[in-house]
């Protein structure tokens, strides 16, 4: 038997689950194919304004204090988090708690009243996030790579959104991407830890009159035609921040584990080839590391960093030499051991609690239709080769590189030549 169980309601919303009966907790947790990249210029920031207004009131729970004192009667925590191609609600708690977890969850879900003065207060509460957002490099520069790679496309745009678009929202706009967005064959229960008795029939009772609907998909990423390599953000900074990287595969790409131990042996971990070079032998950043982002078609393996603003140039050239190195020298068999082993660490690792282990499966079952077995990753990052790195390496690196750069500097070209 796997570690995944699968079923469908009878309007064809899927149910995953990871019993692990030797726990004493259940994470439940509502995840569906919908994010930042499903909306249109004028919604950007719907997606993540519902996540915020999903918590304000129901007609059973009529407000935020309601739902949480709830949540907290049972001694259980619950969060939201929103991306660009998925959004998630989950309540984690006591087993014998599992049942008004999902009530909660599902009332959130399907009779949030959207109160026109709560959505009023809460643009005050988006727009200081924003705030936030902008005045913290470390988080913005990831921002203005995507902007530069993916260019005036949702996949490019912000998942927060843009101040005009979070003020002009209304109560219909929220109603509107709910209708269209969240239905059955998008949506996936994940429940993992001690599940216990009932939970399809609970579930049924819950779910089981969502009316299925044809949702159609989101705009296909179109590579951007104004052929830029390099963005800079000027702001006045004593540390500059940077991402440097390739486009690389989509998610589902059959190189996906050699991308992952690529992107392991570039940045991954405080021994990685990044970190040893850029801050310890040199003294370049406080921080660096490199990894690899996937989309369901795209993707970019990319080096990110905070560095002293009058070493930048050599920081730049620093993490291109290791790139190159990649693909120009195969990785020696025991930098590849470790590479594997820190990778199945951190994946076991994950697995060890309900919450990280559930978490696993439904990223894959939303995006991919599919929750592959752990074993089955074990098995395919332990048949990852050093030809199959400087392969891809090769492969990836002749779309040539990307640089985003927050600090105090206007000049692009001086950049563009450090890219060669």
């Amino acid at each position: 038997m796997g570690v995944f169980e699968r079923h469908s309601l009878s309007n064809g919303l899927r149910v995953l689950t990871a019993p692990m009966p030797q726990a004493q907790s259940v994470s439940c947790i509502v995840m569906l194919a919908a994010g930042s990249r499903y909306e249109t210029r004028e919604t950007n920031g719907i997606a993540h304004f519902a996540e915020h207004m999903f918590f304000k009131g129901t007609e059973q729970r009529p407000t935020a204090r309601d739902i949480a004192g709830e949540i907290d009667a049972i001694g259980g925590e619950f969060n939201a988090f929103t991306g660009k191609e998925y959004t998630g609600y989950y309540v984690r708690c006591a087993a014998e708690t599992r049942d008004t977890a999902l009530d909660v969850l599902v009332d959130m879900l399907r009779r949030s009243t959207f109160d026109p003065d709560e959505i009023e207060r809460e643009k005050g509460v988006i727009v200081e996030e924003m705030n936030m957002y902008f005045d913290t490099p470390r988080d913005f520069i990831g921002g203005v790579y995507d902007s530069l790679l993916y260019g005036d496309q949702p996949l490019g745009w912000d998942i927060i959104g843009r101040k005009e678009t979070v003020r002009e929202a209304t109560r219909q706009t929220f109603l509107d991407y709910v209708d269209s967005w969240y239905r059955p064959d998008r949506i996936v229960v994940g429940i993992g830890g001690r599940i216990g008795d009932g939970l399809e029939a609970k579930l049924e009772d819950l779910l089981g009159s969502l009316e299925p609907r044809e949702t159609g998909s989101p705009a296909p990423f179109a590579l951007p035609t104004n052929g830029s390599r390099v963005r800079v953000h000027s702001k006045e900074s004593d540390q500059a921040h940077l991402v440097l990287g390739v486009r690389s595969r989509p998610l589902a790409d059959p190189d996906r584990y050699v991308l992952q131990l690529l992107s392991t042996v570039l940045g991954g971990g405080m021994s990685s080839r990044l970190f040893t070079e850029v801050r310890e032998r040199r003294g370049l950043a406080y921080y660096v590391f490199g990894t690899n982002h996937a989309y369901t078609d795209t993707g970019s393996l990319y080096a990110q960093s905070g560095v002293d603003i009058n070493r930048i140039d050599d920081a730049v050239t620093t993490i291109v030499e290791q790139f190159r190195l990649l693909a120009s020298e195969p990785v020696p068999a025991d930098e590849l051991e470790k590479a594997r082993n820190f990778s199945k660490g951190r994946f076991v690792l994950q697995l060890e609690s309900p919450h990280g282990k559930v978490m696993f499966g439904l990223r894959r079952e939303v995006l991919e239709g599919r929750a592959e077995e752990p074993q089955a990753v074990l098995d395919a990052l332990d048949a990852v080769t050093a030809e199959d790195i400087q392969r891809v390496a090769q492969e990836i690196l002749d779309s040539g590189f990307h640089l985003a750069v927050i600090g105090p500097f206007d000049d692009t070209e001086r950049f563009e030549k450090l890219l060669g």
